[in-house]
């Protein structure tokens, strides 16, 4: 079967999709300002971009544990602009069920995936089995089909960026990477269990490094990795950049050094970003699975900050979008992960997010 067919079953979609990650923002950023308070402005805003997908967190293991209840989480961080910077308090019974209808409305299908966000009690190491991770991911489907929304649900990803351990701290072991044999157990049985309540529902996990065209893929529908520039590249090394979630020296080095250091060596690195493209395509090839890719093309972390221009981080998107697409391996794709109404800088280019979800959404898959 071919790319373009796989994606068709799988997605019930002709064309790729322009999609979005949302993440657990859509709940957390609801205070004044912080771009979320409004749904359906959010989501007329996003379509008026020509974007007809998002992925969101549903918090599946608080949901499974109690719908009703008020959670009060940790801040995963304080200096990126996803989610609350902050320790806030969350209720999922209407808010999802909202949400979800409100995309509808909207015509935005719905992929679900989860970052485990820390709540005060650490429900997060609740799970103790890949059956208790695909335990919580079945009940959250079985909300969602009760509120009769089961049918706008794009995908489920088991967990984002796995096994880093900000993610999925519940394995309790140092994790070596994609080729762990207890990683691998982990995540065939997670989806063996849940393809026995679900079958329809494509799934995955999400990756972002220890990308390898030979690892056995064959249970999972399609393949969801993370790519930047960065990836390839020891950009970040020569600016200074680490990812500290609670320290700004990292991002005061982006600020004084990152625009500098691409433009003077724009063509290293950009073929950076082209040949991690073409690698993840060849990976797509060789499986039979389509690619998706919600977090991508530039840098990993960025936002609206002193020193920080958008210009060059939407000429490297451009870029990632143009040569993914033209590949015929991506059933569906971002612009970038700043793709949301809290990156003003980003957000307010109406005719870039469109000239990108036009190139994205008139791509063909190959069919051979």
């Amino acid at each position: 079967m071919s790319l373009r067919e796989t994606a068709s079953r799988l997605f019930r979609c002709e064309e790729p999709f322009a999609i979005t990650m949302w993440d657990f923002s859509w709940l957390e950023r609801r205070w004044p300002g912080a771009g979320y308070e409004d749904w359906d402005q959010a989501l007329s805003e996003l379509t008026d971009r020509g974007y007809n997908a998002v992925r969101i967190d549903p918090y599946p293991h608080l949901l499974a544990k109690d719908i009703c209840r008020v959670w009060t989480l940790n801040p995963v961080w304080n200096l990126q602009n996803w989610g609350a910077p902050a320790v806030t308090r969350i209720c999922l019974e209407r808010n999802l069920q909202e949400f979800l209808r409100a995309c509808r409305r909207h015509q935005v299908r719905v992929g679900l995936s989860s970052w485990f966000r820390q709540d005060a009690d650490h429900s997060e190491m609740d799970i103790r089995t890949p059956e208790d991770h695909a335990g919580i991911w079945i009940r959250t489907m079985d909300y969602i089909r009760e509120w009769g929304e089961l049918d706008n649900i794009l995908y489920v990803d088991f967990c984002n960026e796995f096994p880093l351990d900000l993610w999925s701290p519940f394995l309790r072991r140092g994790a070596t990477g994609l080729k762990d044999p207890f990683v691998v157990d982990w995540m065939k049985r997670t989806v063996c269990r849940f393809k026995e309540a679900y079958p329809e529902i494509p799934v995955t996990f999400s990756f972002c490094y220890d990308f390898d065209e030979n690892m056995d893929v064959s249970y999972l529908d399609f393949l969801e990795p993370h790519i930047w520039m960065t990836s390839n590249s020891d950009f970040y090394k020569k600016v200074g950049y680490y990812s500290d979630r609670f320290d700004d020296k990292g991002y005061t080095n982006l600020a004084l050094n990152g625009e500098m250091e691409y433009l003077m060596n724009q063509a290293e690195y950009d073929r950076a970003l082209v040949d991690g493209i073409f690698q993840l395509a060849r990976w797509a090839e060789k499986s039979g699975r389509p690619l998706v890719t919600t977090e991508c093309w530039a840098v990993v972390d960025y936002k609206d900050w002193p020193l920080l221009n958008w210009g060059w981080i939407l000429d490297l998107n451009r870029l990632g979008v143009s040569m993914a697409a033209a590949t015929g391996c991506w059933a569906g794709m971002a612009t970038s992960n700043f793709c949301g109404p809290q990156f003003v800088g980003m957000w307010r280019e109406k005719e870039w997010h469109r000239e990108m979800t036009g190139v994205i959404r008139s791509s063909s898959l190959k069919d051979r």
